[in-house]
C-alpha cells in the first residue's frame, strides 16, 4: 500500500473510507464507481428509513412495541448512511479528510453510535418476539409500548456513553505526500482490545443470540406448537394480537394465526442480512488485525463498504416486501401526501378566486361599508391568517 493511504479501515475498523492513495483507488474508474454505489444505496436507504419513521409516528395501529424497535433500527441506519456514506463521496472525490478535527471526531463517533444501537435494537426485538411467541402469559406485561419505548432510551443512552471512547482513539493525520487523513492515533496493540470488544458485544453475541432465540421460534411456530386447549389458546391469541397490535376479526381468522409467523420471518430476514452483510468487514478487520501485511486492495475494500451501507438501507425494502401492514402504510402515506398537495393547492386557487374583485352595476352602490369597502375583503383576509 502507498505511504499516502488515507483509509481509517487501514487501522483497522471505521468505516468511513477516505481514498486509499493508490493507483486504484485515485483512478476515474474507481471514483466514478465508488461515488455512484454510495449515492445510490445512501439515498434509497434515506428515503426508506425516514419513511418507516414517518408511518409509525404518523399511523396509530403501527405503533406496536415491535415497530418501536424497527424505528429505533431506522434512526440508528439513517446516522450511519449520513455520518459514514455521504462523507465517503467527498473522501473519494478529493482523496483527502476535508472536516477537520472536530469533524474527525464527531463523525467517527457518530459511525459507531449508529452501527452500535442498530445492533442492540435488533437484539431488543429479537428478544420481544421470543417472548411474545414462547412465553404468551408473560408477554401481555412485558411486551407493551411503554416498556419498549424505555428500553430503546436505555439503548440509546447506553450506547452513547460508550462510544465516547472513540473521542480518545481517533485524531487526524497528514503524512508526507500533505494528505490529511482521520485515523487512530494509537498503536495497534492498544486499539485490538477495544476492537475485539466491540466485535463481540456488538456482532458475535448478538448473532448468537439470535441463533438461539430464533431457534426456540421456530419449535414453537412450525415443530411444536402451543396446545390449543381453550384457556392456553385464548391467552396466546389475546397476548399476540396484543403484541403485534392486530384486529381480532372472526373473518380473518386464519391470516390473524399467520401473522405472528410473517413478523417473525421478517425480523429474522433482517437479522440475517445483518450477519452478511457486516461479515466481509467484520472478516477482513479481524484478519488484518493479526497478520503483518493487511489486505487493502481498493475494490474489495469498496465492496465492504457497500456492503455496510445496503445493510443499513435494505430494511424498508424487507419491510415493503413481507409485511402487509408496512406495504399499506408506506402506500397511504404516499397518497396522503399527494392529496395533502394537491388539497393546499385547490386552497390557494381558491383564496384567489375569493379576493378578487367583483363587478357591480354602476347604479348601484357596492356592498359593505362605505369606508373602503373593508368588510367584504374581511372574510377572505381573516382565513387567509388562519390557513395552514
Amino acid at each position: 500500500m502507498a505511504e499516502n493511504g488515507s483509509s481509517k479501515l487501514d487501522t483497522p475498523t471505521n468505516i468511513s473510507l477516505v481514498a486509499t492513495g493508490d493507483l486504484v483507488s485515485q483512478s476515474l474508474e474507481y471514483k466514478t464507481v465508488s461515488v455512484f454505489l454510495v449515492l445510490l444505496v445512501c439515498g434509497v436507504g434515506i428515503v426508506g428509513n425516514v419513511m418507516v419513521v414517518l408511518v409509525v409516528l404518523t399511523t396509530r395501529h403501527m405503533r406496536t412495541p415491535t415497530n418501536c424497535y424497527l424505528v429505533s433500527l431506522a434512526v440508528a441506519d439513517l446516522t450511519v448512511l449520513v455520518a459514514a456514506g455521504l462523507p465517503n463521496v467527498s473522501d473519494s472525490l478529493m482523496g483527502t479528510w476535508v472536516y477537520g478535527h472536530a469533524g474527525c471526531l464527531g463523525i467517527t463517533y457518530l459511525q459507531y453510535l449508529g452501527i452500535n444501537v442498530s445492533s442492540c435494537s435488533i437484539t431488543a426485538f429479537t428478544v420481544e418476539r421470543y417472548i411474545a411467541i414462547c412465553h404468551p402469559m408473560r408477554a401481555q406485561t412485558v411486551c407493551t409500548v411503554s416498556r419498549a419505548k424505555r428500553i430503546i432510551a436505555g439503548v440509546w443512552v447506553f450506547t452513547c456513553i460508550y462510544c465516547m471512547l472513540w473521542f480518545f482513539l481517533v485524531d487526524i493525520q497528514v503524512n508526507s505526500a500533505g494528505h490529511v487523513q482521520c485515523g487512530y492515533k494509537v498503536s495497534r496493540d492498544l486499539y485490538l482490545p477495544v476492537y475485539l470488544i466491540d466485535f463481540a458485544i456488538f456482532y458475535v453475541i448478538p448473532l448468537l443470540l439470535a441463533i438461539i432465540l430464533y431457534g426456540l421460534i421456530a419449535r414453537i411456530l412450525y415443530l411444536n406448537p402451543l396446545p390449543h386447549a381453550p384457556n392456553s389458546g385464548i391467552a396466546m391469541a389475546t397476548t399476540l394480537r396484543r403484541s403485534c397490535k392486530e384486529p381480532s376479526d372472526a373473518t380473518k381468522g386464519g391470516a390473524q394465526s399467520g401473522r405472528p409467523k410473517t413478523v417473525t420471518k421478517m425480523l429474522a430476514v433482517v437479522v440475517v442480512l445483518f450477519a452478511l452483510l457486516w461479515m466481509p468487514y467484520r472478516t477482513l478487520v479481524l484478519i488484518n488485525s493479526f497478520v503483518s501485511t493487511p489486505y487493502l486492495d481498493a475494490w474489495f475494500l469498496l465492496f465492504c463498504r457497500t456492503c455496510i451501507y445496503a445493510n443499513s438501507a435494505i430494511n424498508p425494502v424487507v419491510y415493503n416486501l413481507m409485511s402487509q401492514k408496512f406495504r399499506s402504510a408506506f402506500r397511504s402515506l404516499y397518497h396522503c401526501r399527494r392529496h395533502a398537495a394537491h388539497t393546499r393547492s385547490l386552497s390557494t386557487l381558491q383564496m384567489g378566486s375569493q379576493i378578487t374583485p367583483t363587478r357591480h352595476d354602476p347604479g348601484q352602490m357596492p356592498p359593505g361599508p362605505s369606508w373602503g369597502g373593508g368588510g367584504p375583503l374581511l372574510g377572505p383576509a381573516a382565513s387567509l391568517l388562519f390557513m395552514k
